[in-house]
């Protein structure tokens, strides 16, 4: 990998994703500096300790105008409220991605930016359902896709980098319209985030019902309820941005719960192993 690929990548939210993203960085060679900038001081001050970055910035006007590459790593509502003013000073050499779950109301957001060009929309589909500098991880990326959205509306120069970036840490890409991205989200990412908290939820009002002990579960609960520990902070922003995509994608699971429901309580066993076939 050409380790001058970038001089300075600045890492705005250095948790799982900006985390993970700056360890491949170094591993990989790609940057000669990696500087990083957290909302809370706590995690900032957590990812210099873990070695995530090599400096902090003391604000995110700072890191920007320092970095060659922007990698904003933020809740998506705070994406929509930041990225109109950091294309509004962003050099002609210099470029800004996001890796956030949800990109219609992003790209309505700089739409006829005069900057535009500069920023790259992107969605890695990886993930745990950890938060924070110390969830980081090595290699989180590799055989997994990276979505790269509208990529007719980047310069070509800013796509080229960000696409030799994802493929210098494993990722496989792909590209789609923002609302392609936000029905295949909704399918794929945000109805089984919705569907975790509520199966959690479900065991949770039991327990407390005492109609249950959850210690005796199998790990099938354990599997559909991991992602229930994802942080709030990063998916009610994205349930809200979201919302018409997840909607229909809610109500689609519905209509196949209300099949499975009337089949018990039919008790039509052709019906059953028809659905579950």
């Amino acid at each position: 990998m050409n380790e001058t690929l970038f001089g300075t990548v600045g890492i705005a939210g250095v948790g799982l994703i900006g985390g993970s993203l700056a360890k491949d960085i170094r591993t990989f060679g790609m940057a000669r500096r990696l500087v990083g900038w957290n909302r809370t001081a706590a995690h900032a001050e957590r990812a210099l300790e873990l070695g995530l970055v090599d400096e902090l910035a003391p604000t995110l006007e700072s890191l920007a105008e320092q970095s060659d590459l922007l990698v904003l790593a933020m809740p998506v509502d705070v994406l929509v409220r930041t990225l109109p003013g950091l294309l509004e000073t962003v050099r002609p050499s210099q470029i800004v991605i996001d890796v956030g779950s949800s990109k219609r109301a992003l790209a309505e957001s700089v739409a006829g930016h005069s900057h535009r060009g500069r920023f790259v929309a992107c969605h890695p589909m990886a993930g745990t359902e950890r938060s924070g500098p110390d969830a980081a991880l090595d290699g989180l990326f590799r055989g997994r896709f990276t979505l790269i959205i509208d990529p007719e509306a980047s310069d070509p120069d800013a796509l080229e980098r960000v696409r030799t970036l994802w493929e210098g840490v494993g990722a496989v890409l792909a590209t789609m319209s923002a609302e392609a991205h936000d029905r295949t989200a909704a399918l794929l990412s945000h109805m089984p985030h919705v569907l975790a908290y509520a199966l959690a939820r479900t065991i949770k009002e039991a327990e407390r019902n005492q109609a249950l002990n959850a210690r005796f579960a199998g790990g099938g609960l354990a599997s559909m309820t991991r992602i229930a520990h994802s942080p709030i902070t990063m998916w009610e922003p994205i349930f809200r941005q979201n919302k018409g995509p997840l909607l229909e994608a809610v109500d689609a699971f519905a209509e196949h719960l209300a099949a499975f429901r009337k089949a018990i309580a039919d008790d039509d066993a052709e019906a059953l192993a028809e659905l579950m076939r």
